[in-house]
């Protein structure tokens, strides 16, 4: 049975679009907490559920809070721009949470990592290996190119397209294509510096 949407989130997005900077403060709390929670029901499902990309959740998140009908495209991809780094927050935090439960210890595939930024992030019980190393490398990124890490967060966590990522940030999708190939490039030279230098307790 469908969940009604939070009575004013649709309101909220809209004013938001329309330039009320108040609107997003008012927001964000909303998609954060139904983000969390709906991250939170997969995270403490079955052991060997499947990973559920992070771009579901946000889909869910969506139609939960919102009226779809009465909002168009732009305002979806606005939405999604809201939520990517919420979205990355709680995966970031999970990881954290996890890695005090491990003693401060990280586990993680060693200096080779494999970090596909081309497909979205997921939700899964198991640790995500290089999470905490990704954000670390991604709040470098944002000190250095703040659009780039837009891009990333777009992408990654919210599961957009090319296309849609750059009507969310109003570019062309060339900009896109490339901010993002040098962007990977980046976070993959920092992630591997990062996990070179994590103490093996």
């Amino acid at each position: 049975m469908p969940v009604p949407p939070a009575p004013d989130a649709t309101r909220l997005l809209l004013a938001w679009r329309s330039g009320d900077r108040v609107a997003l403060d008012d927001l964000v709390p909303l998609v954060y907490a139904e983000i969390q929670k709906l991250a939170h029901r997969h995270v403490t499902g079955e052991r060997h559920a499947p990973a559920v990309p992070t771009c579901a959740v946000i889909d869910d998140a969506y139609v939960r809070l919102v009226e779809p009908e009465r909002i168009r495209r732009q305002n979806r991809s606005q939405f999604y721009a809201i939520a990517a780094p919420l979205m990355r927050r709680v995966l970031v935090d999970a990881a954290r949470r996890r890695r005090a439960v491990q003693g401060g210890q990280v586990a993680h595939l060693g200096v080779d990592v494999h970090l596909n930024l081309d497909e979205p992030a997921v939700i899964a019980r198991e640790p995500d290996a290089d999470i905490i190393a990704l954000d670390e490398a991604m709040k470098t990124l944002a000190d250095i190119d703040p659009q780039k890490n837009q891009v990333v967060e777009l992408r990654y966590f919210g599961g957009l397209s090319v296309e849609e990522t750059a009507e969310a940030l109003d570019v062309s999708p060339e900009t896109v294509a490339r901010d993002c190939k040098m962007a990977k490039q980046f976070l993959l030279r920092e992630v591997r510096r990062v996990l070179s230098i994590e103490p093996t307790v």
